[in-house]
């Protein structure tokens, strides 16, 4: 897959489906794990997500449409700690409603920093992506920051909390573009893969 296109359609604090209703790839992380910067450089548009070096600029769902074929969707960044318990509330109950009424998902990508363990809230995203039935993928964001063979030793803790394996995870860097290539591949697949037939 090659993106072409790229642009900013619109926020909002309570899901209501884009018309139309296109294919949708969502983006979940924890604040400041890299999510904007994972879009950004997907896109290679160096300001189409916000990036901000303050934790939870992410307040909102953010909807981006690329190649005007498909929707990625920007969820909330969660688990930061200055953000009073209310507002963690709604951040959580924005990203279940809309995990709850998105019909056009086709992958979530969880996105975990691949410097540190996974953290309580991670586990329990993963375990809340599992829950519902969700495909997701796991991606290892700030690859640049280890040398590549560390990177083995860093992905076992993540593998073992998200339960996944070693080559179930993209390792993926902003910076350089490592893993873009392996990670736009798993995007045409789950946009191009047949419906299946619900039980």
């Amino acid at each position: 897959m090659e993106i072409k296109s790229a642009e900013f359609v619109t926020s909002m604090s309570v899901y209501q489906p884009p018309v139309p209703l296109l294919p949708q790839i969502a983006v979940a992380g924890k604040s400041n794990v890299g999510k904007s910067s994972l879009i950004n450089s997907l896109c290679r548009r160096k300001a189409l997500a916000k990036t901000s070096a303050t934790p939870g600029k992410t307040r909102l769902i953010n909807l981006f449409l690329l190649n005007g074929d498909f929707h990625l969707v920007d969820l909330p960044g969660y688990g930061f700690a200055r953000v009073d318990k209310q507002e963690k509330l709604r951040w959580g109950g924005m990203m279940e409603q809309y995990f709850r009424q998105t019909e056009a998902l086709r992958l979530t990508l969880h996105l975990v920093d691949i410097r540190h363990e996974p953290t309580q809230d991670d586990v329990q995203m993963n375990a809340f992506l599992r829950a519902s039935g969700q495909p997701f993928l796991v991606v290892a964001t700030k690859a640049d920051k280890i040398s590549r063979g560390v990177r083995m030793k860093q992905l076992a803790p993540i593998c073992r909390a998200l339960q996944v394996q070693p080559w179930q995870v993209i390792c993926y860097s902003s910076e350089n573009g490592d893993g873009r290539d392996q990670l736009l591949e798993a995007l045409e697949k789950a946009l191009t893969a047949q419906d299946k037939p619900k039980d």
